[in-house]
């Protein structure tokens, strides 16, 4: 768990003994000189250097000369993603006062009015450059200026920058043993927001929904980066225990014996070839009022090996992300035991690895689900909408919530249709749909809506049990949603596919290489926003 700090002064920025001081410069309408050869009205006499013509970066009076200079060289315009680094004469020693480093974060233009998840995005992308340029100087403290602009308000711009530099600054490092060394940059110790002339209430409660919604994507990444012998349902159920000793959640735990009095012929059936039993791990948080229910489902396969159905080794070994969709759920519930919500959240992760071994169930056999309707199992790579079948139904009878998302690495199809830019977004609720792609839009986690029309159910009909677990290569995304409509009844519902996502998502300063922590912002930002009878 990261143990960074996130902390707001009133003081000003410039006095501030910090590694690294981080100011905003915003691009200003530019007119630029396009004739080949300066003219000596452009030529600084002194030097014979052009001059940048027309209006110099947005920025705060501090930094106005140095941001000048640099302008007029053409060194530095404000553009997003412009970097301006310098060291300030007199300050950043241990006897003065003031910042070591000094750096200058282009935004480009920013305005909110136009499209405000843009510019989310924008200062999460700066708050990651700022975690990378903190890496490069072994910065362990950071202090960011808020940006002064009336097209951004103070806590969301708080929110936004906190997440970016959280997220950027994260790093794997458990099994990194001999070949760690003293000298490894181990992260930022502090960050700190210098809010000196905002109100201070509003950005403290803009970087604690920062602090808190990163922090929840980044137990996410931990989750998944376990490997498979390392994070499995034994893991998966330990972690989900000691959530709810930390928030006083209700905890469950079904094993294989209650799975089996169950009936739930899906779970069961795909850890038939595993050494190690599955789970079905449940988290209920209440709030004290009476209020609505979302029931949260996660795809919890710790490793997919496929099965009988082998997947190729070539790249088998990314096989343990499987688990990211019940990771994002879990990560969750650790947001929302901090922020205790005013509507009541379910977490349930079906968790099991699909293994080839001898008792491996077989392409052709047919099981019975939960709630008795029988499949016919065609690929026993199809194992995730087999086990969130069970999960679905079960957690709908047990607990009859107001709406249901179910997310999972569920297809490759997903990855062939949308890439690793958009997430795959299918469901029975329009009110709910758009919800949902609204929170992930404000998450910087896009999804695209995908038809889920009775023809492709019909591809799905099984000869000779209820449904088959596959529907052909065609449309293989929405197939496996068709599978899991069956099990969801009239309750609203949406599953997202997050297979070209859940790593090896669009490359941001503020995602890794590896599991992205998909998924995770976009329920925080479900739950906050959520009101009763938010689907009526």
């Amino acid at each position: 768990m990261k143990t960074t700090r996130v902390t707001v002064t009133q003081k000003p920025a410039s006095t501030l003994h910090t590694d690294l001081l981080v100011y905003c410069a915003a691009l200003a309408d530019i007119i630029v000189d396009t004739s080949e050869e300066p003219t000596e009205d452009t030529l600084d006499h002194a030097d014979r250097t052009p001059k940048k013509q027309g209006t110099p970066p947005l920025c705060d009076e501090f930094i106005k000369d140095p941001v000048e200079k640099a302008f007029n060289l053409g060194d530095f315009s404000g553009k997003a993603e412009e970097q301006l680094l310098f060291y300030p004469e007199g300050t950043g020693l241990k006897e003065t006062p003031g910042p070591r480093r000094i750096l200058v974060m282009g935004m480009g233009k920013i305005r909110q009015e136009k499209d405000l998840s843009v510019a989310q995005e924008t200062l999460r992308r700066l708050g990651g450059d700022v975690a990378r340029m903190c890496e490069r100087i072994k910065a362990k403290t950071v202090t960011i200026r808020l940006p002064a602009s009336r097209d951004f308000e103070p806590q969301r711009a708080a929110q936004c920058l906190a997440e970016g530099v959280l997220l950027g600054d994260y790093r794997f490092s458990k099994y990194r043993e001999t070949i760690k060394k003293k000298t490894d940059y181990k992260g930022l110790r502090q960050i700190q927001f210098a809010a000196h002339g905002f109100p201070v209430n509003a950005v403290r409660k803009g970087a604690k929904k920062g602090f808190t919604a990163a922090l929840a994507a980044c137990e996410a990444r931990d989750m998944a980066n376990e490997p498979g012998n390392g994070w499995t349902s034994v893991e998966f159920a330990g972690y989900a225990r000691n959530l709810a000793k930390t928030y006083g959640f209700a905890y469950t735990c079904l094993e294989k014996k209650e799975l089996t009095k169950l009936g739930m012929g899906g779970i069961l059936a795909v850890n038939q070839g595993s050494a190690i039993p599955p789970r079905l791990i449940i988290l209920e948080y209440k709030p004290e009022k009476k209020s609505d229910t979302i029931l949260l489902v996660g795809k919890g396969v710790t490793f997919d090996s496929g099965g009988i159905s082998i997947k190729p080794s070539q790249g088998m070994e990314e096989m343990k992300y499987d688990m990211c969709g019940g990771a994002a759920v879990l990560a969750t519930m650790h947001a929302v035991g901090e922020e205790r919500p005013d509507v009541s959240v379910v977490a349930v992760i079906p968790a099991t690895d699909n293994m080839s071994g001898s008792a491996a169930v077989r392409p052709g056999d047919i099981i019975r689900h939960f709630n008795r309707v029988t499949a016919e199992i065609v690929n026993t790579d199809a194992e995730g909408r087999m086990i969130l079948a069970d999960a679905l139904a079960w957690g709908i009878k047990t607990y009859t919530p107001d709406c249901v998302v179910d997310i999972a690495t569920l297809t490759g199809a997903v990855i062939t249709g949308l890439g690793h830019h958009h997430s795959g977004l299918l469901g029975n609720n329009d009110t709910l749909a758009d919800r949902l792609i609204s929170a992930g839009k404000d998450a910087g986690e896009p999804f695209w809506r995908l038809p889920l029309t009775e023809e492709y159910k019909r591809q799905i009909e099984s000869k000779v049990a209820d449904i088959k677990n596959t529907g052909g290569r065609p449309g293989g995304t929405i197939t496996a949603a068709a599978y899991l409509s069956h099990f969801v009844g009239k309750t609203p519902w949406v599953h997202l596919d997050i297979a070209g996502t859940a790593w090896d998502f669009t490359e941001k300063s503020y995602i890794p290489k590896g599991p992205s922590g998909f998924g995770v912002r976009t329920f925080i930002n479900l739950i906050r926003s959520w009101k009763k009878g938010g689907l009526a």
